[in-house]
């Protein structure tokens, strides 16, 4: 893996990283405008697109876990979901004790309704891009992803520093 080395290596990770943030703006502005006035906030949304590109339900820790956020909050967001009637709790068969959340058909009909404008406005949103760039960037994205959560878990097992 290359490694930025010296000033010009940090002035570049800035750059990268300020380009990113950018970026994740645009796209965040075009999905909330995406959501405007379907009554479901952006983490709602995240957790509907997280369970229905499941098979099964999936834990409140898990999805925690995915989203960056406490238990807690999803606890919160699943509660909403689930008065709205587009995700439900079920039995976890692997313990008896815990509960999955699993999206309904309401849920996935929500979700189709919101992706069929999504498509054309990400669509637009990535125009000029080719295939391979698109994937490229994609991975890319994903690695930093992955590189912040072993960050986070780094600094959690180390824990605050004096």
């Amino acid at each position: 893996m290359a490694r930025f080395a010296g000033e010009d290596g940090d002035l570049r990770a800035f750059e990268a990283s300020a380009a990113v943030r950018t970026a994740c703006h645009a796209v965040e502005r075009l999905r909330a405008h995406g959501s405007e006035g379907r009554g479901v906030s952006a983490g709602a949304l995240d957790l509907l697109i997280r369970l229905a590109a499941g098979k099964q339900g999936i834990s409140i820790g898990e999805l925690a876990r995915g989203a960056g956020v406490s238990s807690r909050n999803v606890t919160g967001l699943v509660d909403t979901l689930e008065r709205d009637g587009l995700v439900r709790r079920v039995p976890d068969p692997n313990d008896r004790r815990s509960v999955l959340a699993e999206i309904t058909q309401d849920g996935r009909a929500w979700i189709e309704n919101f992706r069929k404008p999504s498509r054309h406005a990400m669509k637009a949103l990535f125009q000029g891009f080719t295939p391979e760039e698109l994937v490229v960037l994609r991975d890319l994205c994903l690695r930093l992803a992955d590189n912040q959560q072993r960050l986070a878990a780094h600094l959690r097992q180390i824990g605050p520093q004096s």
